[in-house]
């Protein structure tokens, strides 16, 4: 399982020349040209790119903790018409594949002219899109005793103050899980981002990635190992950091 980024790491310390010549992990020549190469290869800096990534990752995180976390509460706690019936439409949006999606979803940006803009990528999080996490913290919030409700609304709490001042922060292993899964993710999603950024001022950090590999001339193979070995720090510095949240929110998911 760790030997591709094993293999992916010495091979950003090698030579160019010499990535597919040696087989062995242990490099016989080190080097930091890749890295400095691959800083600098593409029309701005690496870290523009990194940039561009974190503001749109960080943004789908936020928008998702909201917006889950509301329709997530209205489910678990609130009473309204056909509440069974939008719940089992929201279930079933898992099973419909995101590729049925993209071409509806990119003529109404279009539409809209919010192609070669971060919105698309953005909005679907702040309307509540994935139902993953819904029923995440839909399961979770079940198992939080209703009697803290109760007392709140005794209290003269309404269900903004509930919702606020009881439920969410009883909620963070499951806030944490759609945080961390969130991150992962956006990060790593290539797709959408080459769909919907076309200016390379807007590129993100998969597709500056990408524009190392060229099938019509030669590729930039040890500069986009050394790039993608820096573009899995915050993927692992952001799940280090909420990894015991994570553990706790799925191991307790679904019990009563």
């Amino acid at each position: 399982m760790l030997y591709p980024l094993l293999w992916m790491i010495s091979s950003s310390l090698k030579p160019e020349e010499l990535i597919f010549r040696e087989p062995g992990l242990w490099p016989s020549t080190f080097t930091l040209e890749n890295y400095t190469e691959g800083w600098y290869a593409l029309k701005h800096p690496f870290g523009y790119y990194l940039w561009n990534s974190a503001v749109i990752t960080v943004l789908s995180v936020l928008a998702n903790l909201v917006a889950c976390s509301l329709a997530a509460y209205a489910f678990a706690r609130l009473n309204f018409p056909l509440k069974k019936l939008w719940f089992a439409l929201m279930l079933g949006t898992i099973m419909l594949p995101a590729h049925v999606t993209i071409v509806p979803q990119y003529i109404m940006f279009s539409k809209l002219d919010l192609i070669n803009t971060i919105w698309p990528l953005i909005m679907p999080k702040v309307l509540a899109t994935d139902a993953f996490f819904i029923f995440l913290m839909v399961q979770f919030i079940r198992t939080l005793p209703r009697e803290l409700d109760e007392a709140a609304e005794i209290d003269g709490a309404g269900y903004w103050r509930i919702y606020i001042r009881v439920v969410m922060p009883l909620c963070m292993p499951a806030l944490a899980t759609t945080a961390i899964f969130t991150f992962i993710w956006t990060w790593n999603d290539f797709l959408s981002q080459l769909l919907y950024l076309n200016n390379p001022d807007n590129f993100t950090v998969p597709v500056a990635l990408r524009t190392f590999l060229d099938a019509s001339s030669d590729s930039s193979w040890g500069p986009m190992f050394a790039m993608s070995i820096i573009a899995l720090g915050p993927i692992f510095g952001f799940f280090l950091a909420g990894q015991k949240y994570l553990i706790r929110g799925v191991a307790t998911t679904g019990l009563k």
